[in-house]
Order: C-alpha cells, then sequence, then structure tokens
C-alpha cells in the first residue's frame, strides 16, 4: 500500500471503502495485459458494491486475457480532502495504481444527479473533465447504464457511450481498443471506428442546432458517424456470461447478497416508467439456469441470500417453478431468497405458500396512484378490490407490514386523486382487521412513500410536464392533512432533488456548463439530501442565464425534437405519442400477454419478445 495512503486511511470513516483485497476482487499482472479498465461507479462504495451491472461487467473484462478491470468508486468527503492534503490522485482498489494512467474509465450512469461525482472523480484522478480537453488515445473515458439513453447534459464529458446492454458491445469496444493501441492509432481514429460499432455513441461526431425559442432545430452526424444509434440488447439470457462469483465486501453495504436477473424487460407498460421501456423487448433466462448459477454463486460468496431481481419478479412466467427449485435446497443451507418487485394483481395464494418457507419481512407494492381514474391515466392496470385482496391474503399468511409507494404531481392529477392516496391505505388498515386468520397480538404497519412524478425521455410521458415545486408542496401538504388514520406513515422524497433530476433527465447539451460550474462550486454527492446544495445550483442557472422551468416544467409539443432523437432504444415514438394521448381519456392499454401494443421493440430481437 502507498505509503501516503497508509497514512491517512485511520483518519477518515469507514476506511475499508478503499483499501481493496476483498474476496474474489481480481488481480492480474499489469505487465501481463494490454488494457487497463477502471469501472467507476460515482457514489460511495456501499452503493456501488449493491450494483448487479458493475458485478456481471468487472466479471466479463477481467475474463480477457487482454484486460485487467478495477473498481473505483466516489470517495466521502473526509477521504477525498485527505487525498487532494497529501496530493493522492484516484485509484483502483485492486492495484492501488492512479486510474489518469488506465487506458479505459468506464463510468455507469444510474442516476442524473450522479454528475458532478463524475467530474470530481476525473478531476481527481488528475484529468480534464472535458473530453475535447483529453488529446491522447488513453484515457478513453466511456458512459453508459440508463442515463445514456440522454446523455446530452454530460456529453462534453465523454468521449463515447454505449447505448442499452454491455455485455457484448463492451468487448468490441475493447476489442478496438486493443487494435488501435497497438497500431498506435490517434483518440480521433478511434473514435470514428468506434461511431461505427452498433449501439456506440460519439457526441463529438454530432452537431446540435437550437431555435430561438431554445428548442432543439437539429442534431447533424459527422465523419461518416450514422444519423441513428440503436441500443444493443443480449438475446439469449440463457446463453450470456454471468459471473460464478461476487466481490463480497469487507464492510456492510446496502445489498449485500447474491442478486440474480431472472429476466430483463417489463410486460406491464406504466407511462411513467422508463425502465419498462428501456429495457425492452422482454427476455427471460429460465429457471434452471437462474436455480444453477445461484448454487455457484452462494458456494463463492458465501452469502446467505438470493435476491430475484427484476422489474416485476411476479411477471416471470417460471416464478413458481423457480421457487420450487430454490427451496429444494436453500432452507437446509439456510440461504433466504427474497422476491422483490410484486405485483398486487398477480400475488396469489399459491406464491403466497412458497414465500412461507423463507425469512419474512414486510412486503412492498406500488399502486403508484390513489384513485382509479389517476390508475387508468399512468396505466397501471391494478384495482382497489386486487389491492385488497393482496393485503387479506398477505395478512393471512401472517404478514403485518405493508408499504406503499405513490407519486404525487403526476399528469392531470387533482386534489381528490391526492386524498384518494390517505383513503386506500386506510382500506388496507381495516382489510388487516376484517381478516379473521390474520397475525395474533399484532397491530398492521402501513407505509406510504410518495415521490415526485418525474417526465423521462423514451415514455409516454416524455413530453408532459412535472408539476411545478410550489404544487408539489402543496400536494404534499394537503396529503398529509388528509390522512385518515394514525396507523399510516407517510414519507416524502425531495421536491428540489426531483425538480433537477426532471432538468437534467430531459435536458440538453447546453447543461453540460451548468454541470460543471455547479461542481467547480462545490457540488458533488447531489443525491444525499445532506449535501444537495439547491441554492447554489439555482445561482449557477441564473449566472448563465438558462432556465431550469424551461427543461423541468415545460410541455412538449408532439413534433419538437427531442435532444435524444437520433437515440434508438426500441420503442416508436408513434406508440409512445398514442400512450400519451391515451393517457389523457384515462383509456388503458392491456399488458403484453394480453395483447401485443405494438411497441416495436420486439424488432431489436428478430420480432421475437419473451412474452
Amino acid at each position: 500500500m502507498d505509503k501516503k495512503l497508509e497514512k491517512i486511511l485511520p483518519l477518515v470513516q469507514k476506511p475499508a471503502r478503499y483499501t481493496g483485497g476483498e474476496l474474489n476482487s481480481v488481480i492480474k499482472d499489469k505487465n501481463s495485459v494490454d488494457i487497463r479498465m477502471a469501472f467507476c461507479f460515482p457514489d460511495s462504495y456501499e452503493i456501488g458494491m449493491s450494483h448487479l451491472g458493475i458485478k456481471i461487467l468487472y466479471a466479463l473484462a477481467n475474463a480477457r486475457e487482454d484486460t485487467w478491470c478495477e473498481r473505483v468508486f466516489a470517495p466521502w468527503d473526509d477521504m477525498e480532502k485527505k487525498m487532494r492534503e497529501n496530493e493522492i490522485p484516484l485509484y483502483a482498489l485492486e492495484s492501488g495504481d492512479p486510474i489518469r494512467d488506465f487506458d479505459v474509465i468506464a463510468f455507469t450512469l444510474q442516476y442524473e444527479l450522479c454528475y458532478t461525482n463524475v467530474l470530481n472523480m476525473l478531476d481527481l484522478a488528475g484529468l480534464p473533465v472535458r473530453a475535447a480537453d483529453r488529446q491522447s488515445l488513453s484515457p478513453i473515458v466511456i458512459g453508459g447504464g440508463p442515463c445514456a439513453c440522454n446523455p446530452e447534459p454530460i456529453a462534453a464529458f465523454f468521449d463515447l457511450f454505449t447505448l442499452g446492454e454491455g455485455e457484448e458491445v463492451n468487448n468490441e469496444i475493447l476489442d478496438l481498443y486493443a487494435d488501435c493501441k497497438k497500431r498506435g492509432a490517434s483518440k480521433a481514429e478511434f473514435l470514428r471506428l468506434a461511431a461505427n460499432i452498433p449501439g456506440v455513441y460519439v457526441p463529438s461526431l454530432y452537431s446540435v442546432r437550437y431555435n430561438g425559442d431554445g428548442t432543439v432545430r437539429e442534431i447533424a452526424p459527422a465523419d461518416g458517424a450514422p444519423a441513428k444509434i440503436t441500443k444493443r440488447i443480449v438475446r439469449d439470457l440463457d446463453g450470456v456470461f454471468y459471473p460464478d462469483t461476487f466481490v463480497v465486501p469487507f464492510i456492510e453495504v446496502v445489498h449485500d447478497r447474491v442478486t440474480h436477473e431472472i429476466f430483463r424487460g417489463c410486460i406491464r407498460g406504466c407511462r411513467f416508467c422508463q425502465a419498462c421501456f428501456l429495457n425492452r423487448p422482454i427476455r427471460e433466462k429460465s429457471p434452471e439456469t437462474i436455480n444453477e448459477q445461484c448454487k455457484v454463486l452462494c458456494r463463492n460468496t458465501g452469502y446467505d441470500e438470493i435476491s430475484l431481481c427484476s422489474l416485476s419478479s411476479s411477471d416471470y412466467s417460471g416464478i413458481e417453478a423457480l421457487l420450487d427449485k430454490l427451496l429444494s435446497w436453500t432452507p437446509e443451507e439456510k440461504i433466504n431468497v427474497a422476491l422483490p418487485s410484486l405485483r398486487v394483481d398477480n400475488f396469489s395464494d399459491e406464491l403466497l405458500e412458497k414465500l412461507k418457507s423463507v425469512r419474512r419481512s414486510g412486503l412492498t407494492f406500488a399502486p403508484e396512484a390513489g384513485t382509479q381514474r389517476m390508475r387508468d391515466v399512468i396505466n397501471k392496470n391494478v384495482t382497489e378490490e386486487e389491492m385488497l385482496e393482496t393485503a387479506r391474503i398477505a395478512f393471512s399468511g401472517g404478514y403485518s407490514a405493508v408499504k406503499l409507494y405513490f407519486m404525487l404531481g403526476l399528469p392531470t392529477e387533482t386534489d381528490e386523486d391526492v386524498e384518494g392516496i390517505g383513503l386506500l391505505a386506510k382500506k388496507v388498515v381495516d382489510e388487516f382487521y376484517r381478516t379473521p386468520d390474520r397475525p395474533k397480538g399484532r397491530g398492521v404497519t402501513v407505509g406510504i412513500s410518495a415521490s415526485s412524478f418525474v417526465p423521462k425521455p423514451f415514455t409516454p410521458f416524455q413530453w408532459e410536464p412535472q408539476a411545478t415545486r410550489e404544487a408539489l408542496l402543496h400536494k404534499q401538504q394537503h396529503l398529509k392533512e388528509t390522512l385518515p388514520s394514525k396507523k399510516i406513515n407517510v414519507s416524502f422524497h425531495d421536491i428540489n432533488t426531483s425538480f433537477l433530476e426532471a432538468v437534467f433527465a430531459r435536458g440538453d447539451r447546453r447543461l453540460s456548463a451548468v454541470i460543471e460550474e455547479a461542481w467547480r462550486r462545490g457540488c458533488t454527492f447531489d443525491s444525499w439530501g445532506d449535501k444537495f446544495k439547491f441554492d447554489v445550483w439555482m445561482d449557477v442557472f441564473r449566472d448563465l442565464a438558462l432556465s431550469p422551468e424551461f427543461y423541468a416544467n415545460r410541455a412538449r409539443n408532439y413534433d419538437e425534437v427531442f435532444p435524444w432523437d437520433h437515440l434508438d432504444y426500441g420503442v416508436s415514438r408513434a406508440f409512445l405519442q398514442r400512450e400519451d394521448e391515451k393517457s389523457k381519456e384515462a383509456k388503458t392499454t392491456g399488458h403484453c400477454r394480453l395483447h401485443c401494443a405494438g411497441c416495436g421493440a420486439n424488432q431489436l430481437n428478430g420480432g421475437r419478445c419473451d412474452v
């Protein structure tokens, strides 16, 4: 370990965040590899080490003989201060080497409010934050993850982005880089060649022109770059690479367990949900493959819990067969099976019986809206009767704690819709006391979590405005004042962070200057409430003469050019517009297993969708 680093570690919180050396971390001889890659998560170690994507892509890159991939996380304030005071550049955990000397620096972009951390990590590494100021072939700075669906606000800082799923495209980029490095090619040549890899977006090869009203007029490619970049998907989840081991942290992290992805995409089509549409078409992994991979992961990590990961776990067509297989060996091994992301309209007695044999905790469901009209607007396709029937099944099965997720500020929402949230929660409370075989000697706990609606790209609501901050404050207060029972607890997400999230979700390239200036004025870890400097952000917008309300609170016309219109995630714009139009009449669209609504994403999979 570096002597300077050894000196400062006893002076910071949780030094194990910064030491490396964990079980199953990959160590290679740096002199025997051609490519050194830093995989960066722009948030704390505890959050990054819980993320499944970084585990998959870390193992995938290290499966290559020519590549050594190492992990990097954003150091907390105390560690950053000591690193800067002692001139310790940002380093990779496995080797302790400065990442400025690596070939590839890859960031996964999971949340818009991590953007200033990206800049801070590049600066802490001793690198210019803007891509145009990094002239040499190394390091190439890559971005991926869900925020890459509209990377324009951070386009100035990245050399390229990968759209969609990374298991195949990442290897193609590394192959190209290895060839360019061997030939002594320039960065410009590498980027021109990379732009022709399907799923790769090189922002420097595209120019943007604006209309007089500030909207985008045109996005024009240059140097042979494609006019439209289509996301990459993995067609065969049974055959795709999946790790046989995870790095096991020394300290507790947010999700300290085996996480296993059971399928990608979602059949439901909730109109606010970006993840649903970004991850289509639906593709499932077989119960046999999942079961065997879970066995191997538990054996190689020592974890005593498996979490089955998806956007809607009870929509997995083989869920009961999978649970049968897992429960044939996990109880004996004292391994718990967690099944998050359950739907209220397919939570059955049979599924409850399966869950009874695992460690019981509270159940979480997401009605999203309190009235049927509002649920129809968002295409939730859940009725109050189904919600209460689900509660009855859960209570009769021994559960006494339920958490309900809702959103405030959805399009067309009224005060009556807001009041309906509390009324629905009260009916769940009443259902507990009406259930004869409920848990005896215990009271019911019903929690409401109410977030603020954020319009996102590639959703039917991408044209809709976010409610103003004043309107959202009114809605929060109205919900608190109209709660009909003291047995209901309510919590709210911060309105200002949701506002900034909406700004960057639908933003354009002009926001790069805002992000850079806010970072220079001390903004980092913006998703953390005690770190968020909302007033600083507003000062920057004012000083740079840009209106955040222009991005967050403005309704779009159907013919407006979006900053992300040159990127294709498979779901057609015509389908999204039809869904938005139906929402205004509170008309629903059935889920994919009832009938195909023609979203278009199946064309990415040769016309196939695993519904």
